[in-house]
């Protein structure tokens, strides 16, 4: 999945909007400004996803309170339909790309009736089959985050998905990391070509550690989508705030995209229009290095290459020697055939 040919910058607003409308449209804000494609944010129903006994990830516990259940916490964060509305119409306004990952059925059918084009199936969800099930029967753009998972679950996922109606090439496969911050060590962008290799989809990374380099990388390897965290204010609280980039440095990590995006090229080996106009001052001639009498047989120990290219072709060398010289030539002048 590209964008006229450029990569698919997602900025993951998810819950960096803490339940509340004003955050939400700040997020919208920044990443227009950012230069991201597209803002998703997260669509759930507590009730429907979250059993009551469910405890929070191991970064959850760092950055929100010890004493908050996990479905405590998620109430929260939950936007409505009312919110969603707001949020979708500022983003149209602002000419951004909105859409939310659903993490139930409830939160699918709400993101439907609200004519969402492209789904995003969360790492945690690449074993939820009615979810897949769901989702595949849409025919629609699909993304799906691997994190956590075997490649034999990444392959079932997508079975699911074309089983159910969605073709392939609508399938894009995004390497991820779940842990906030990923150490570098553990991001293995090369399960990137391992996807693409095994399943011919778009790939991409959905990166969550602290770098703004690592996505350019990922884009010189040949992701199509990259995904970040973006928030207003690391300091705000919440659980993905501290790991989430700042309205800079998702800048910078966009510019470096872009920067990469030019310099990759179009694989054609050809002289570029920046250097064209270096290649005669640059370039070689045959010249002759001591004075050459017309009838001449030419060898080797009379001639040498020198600047600028206005002359013979080196590579023409070998085709010179043993011919005849066509007329006199003095010492350090080009040498002429014909």
């Amino acid at each position: 999945m590209r964008i006229k040919d450029r990569t698919f910058i997602i900025a993951e607003a998810g819950v960096n909007h803490n339940g509340s409308v004003d955050l939400a449209l700040g997020l919208v804000d920044a990443a227009k400004n950012s230069g991201a494609d597209a803002i998703k944010f997260q669509t759930f129903d507590a009730n429907s996803e979250i059993n009551r006994d469910a405890k929070k990830a191991s970064y959850q516990k760092i950055n929100t309170p010890h004493d908050e259940t996990l479905y405590e916490m998620t109430k929260t964060l939950e936007l409505n339909e009312g919110d969603l509305d707001k949020i979708i119409d500022y983003s149209k306004k602002k000419g951004i790309l909105f859409f939310s990952s659903a993490s139930d059925m409830p939160s699918i059918d709400l993101l439907k009736n609200k004519g969402q084009g492209i789904w995003k199936v969360a790492s945690n969800l690449i074993n939820d089959y009615p979810f897949l099930k769901r989702i595949g029967s849409f025919n629609q753009q699909v993304i799906v985050s691997t994190g956590m998972s075997y490649m034999e679950e990444v392959s079932k996922a997508m079975e699911v998905l074309v089983k159910n109606g969605t073709k392939k090439e609508k399938i894009s496969l995004l390497q991820c990391n779940t842990e906030y911050p990923s150490p570098i060590k553990d991001l293995n962008l090369k399960v990137m070509l391992t996807f693409q290799n095994t399943f011919g989809v778009n790939v991409g990374l959905s990166d969550h550690s602290k770098s703004i380099i690592i996505p350019a990388v990922a884009v010189a390897m040949g992701a199509s989508i990259i995904e970040k965290h973006l928030t207003l204010d690391k300091d705000l609280p919440g659980p993905d705030h501290k790991t989430s980039l700042d309205l800079n440095e998702f800048k910078l990590m966009v510019n470096h995209i872009r920067e990469i995006e030019s310099a990759l090229g179009d694989g054609i080996k050809k002289p570029s229009d920046s250097e064209k106009k270096n290649i005669f001052s640059t370039r070689k001639s045959i010249v002759c290095t001591t004075n050459i009498i017309k009838g001449d047989i030419i060898t080797e120990d009379v001639l040498s290459t020198q600047r600028p290219s206005s002359g013979i072709n080196p590579m023409q060398w070998d085709k010179i020697i043993g011919t005849k010289a066509k007329r006199d030539f003095n010492e350090g002048e080009m040498l002429e055939m014909g």
